[in-house]
């Protein structure tokens, strides 16, 4: 049982002191949706190994009054499994796959282009000893280029990337949380991707009425503003330009996907439309 309530979180931090990595991002919310308080043992990427006690080379990982719990989907499962009289994190076991489904999903529609773009940003963040360590390792995942060079790249594509969130917006349009009316698991995942982007985004990147503003800000202000670090970016405020792209589906996208069939009433605006009939009244 946890030691006066309360986790020992070893964090990947950036030089400001916020949470550079997405998995430890979701496993400090997991640790609040149980009710813990985090005792968090700072550190960035170079020495890890060490910190751990040479337990792992990877984090996020956690302390339970002794016992060490390495891996974010690890930690929510063992979470739920040690303490299942608290709030429950993943449920039915239906959970796990979509959710990793949507995070997957995510991770290649917003990360992928996001980690280009921020990639200069992402360095430059980062502890000042890391910097020697990102600049390389990620020259090497992205196939020997320079840093500068892609996020040159990337910027010029930012407005690219929220036309490609609309099947998110879709899934959030009528409800309070992925989870229902609380947050579960698949929020913190997701969120965890934004989290992790205003973490190192010079440049917001969704522009400041994307409707999944709501959804984000409520995430981000759970739990005394756990996503809301000052080292933090906006995410909102991205600046289209001539030529850019819709960023998103202005008054509400129409199809069997994305609406209800209740009767006529429910569908006669998009009958209209693909019968031509909305435009010989107009």
């Amino acid at each position: 049982m946890a030691k006066n309530n309360t986790i020992t979180l070893y964090d990947l931090q950036l030089a400001s002191g916020c949470t550079i990595s997405p998995f430890v991002w979701a496993t400090k919310y997991a640790l609040k949706h149980k009710g813990f308080d985090l005792d968090i043992v700072a550190g960035g990427f170079t020495g890890i190994l060490e910190r751990t006690g040479g337990r792992s080379e990877r984090l996020p990982v956690i302390v339970d009054d002794g016992e060490f719990v390495l891996d974010s989907w690890l930690i929510a499962e063992y979470l739920d499994r040690k303490y299942p009289d608290r709030p429950t994190l993943i449920g039915d076991p239906g959970i796990k796959p979509l959710t990793e489904f949507v995070e997957q999903w995510l991770w290649r529609t917003a990360i992928g282009p996001w980690f280009q773009a921020f990639i200069v940003d992402y360095r430059d963040r980062s502890l000042p000893q890391d910097h020697q360590y990102v600049t390389e390792s990620r020259e090497r995942m992205l196939g020997g280029r320079k840093l500068e060079e892609v996020s040159k790249e990337g910027r010029a594509k930012l407005a690219q990337v929220p036309p490609t969130l609309e099947p998110f917006r879709q899934i959030l349009k009528d409800r309070k949380w992925l989870g229902g009316d609380q947050p579960n698991y698949a929020d913190y995942r997701a969120l965890s991707v934004f989290l992790w982007c205003a973490s190192v985004a010079a440049t917001p990147p969704l522009t400041d009425d994307d409707p999944l503003r709501d959804w984000v800000d409520r995430g981000f202000d759970l739990y005394g503003g756990l996503g809301r670090h000052p080292g933090m970016s906006p995410m909102f405020g991205l600046q289209l330009k001539e030529g850019d792209p819709e960023p998103f589906v202005k008054g509400g996208a129409m199809g069997g996907l994305a609406t209800r069939n209740t009767g006529p009433q429910s569908t006669k605006a998009e009958t209209d439309r693909i019968t031509g009939k909305a435009k010989a009244d107009a």
